[in-house]
């Protein structure tokens, strides 16, 4: 029931529940939407939301760029 009380005749949030802001590229690791447009989403136009949605694929990419982690570690042959 609370889901609905969200589902409005708009463009809709690409947002998924995963809100972790990445620290370099300071966008949401899940909407991939930066602070600003997040913090500003339910005051935009139909018209900059649509412009918001068309460019969040472009920017996927920035966040494939890890250096860290597991896979950085098996690259180095460090397992």
């Amino acid at each position: 029931m609370a889901e609905e009380v969200w589902k409005r005749d708009e463009v809709d949030s690409p947002c998924v529940k995963i809100c972790v802001v990445h620290p370099v590229e300071r966008i949401c690791t899940g909407c991939l939407r930066s602070i600003d447009e997040i913090a500003r989403w339910s005051r935009m136009s139909a018209e900059e939301r649509r412009a918001v949605m068309a460019e969040l694929p472009a920017r996927a990419p920035r966040l494939a760029k890890r250096r860290g982690g597991r896979a950085a570690r098996m690259s180095r042959g460090e397992g």
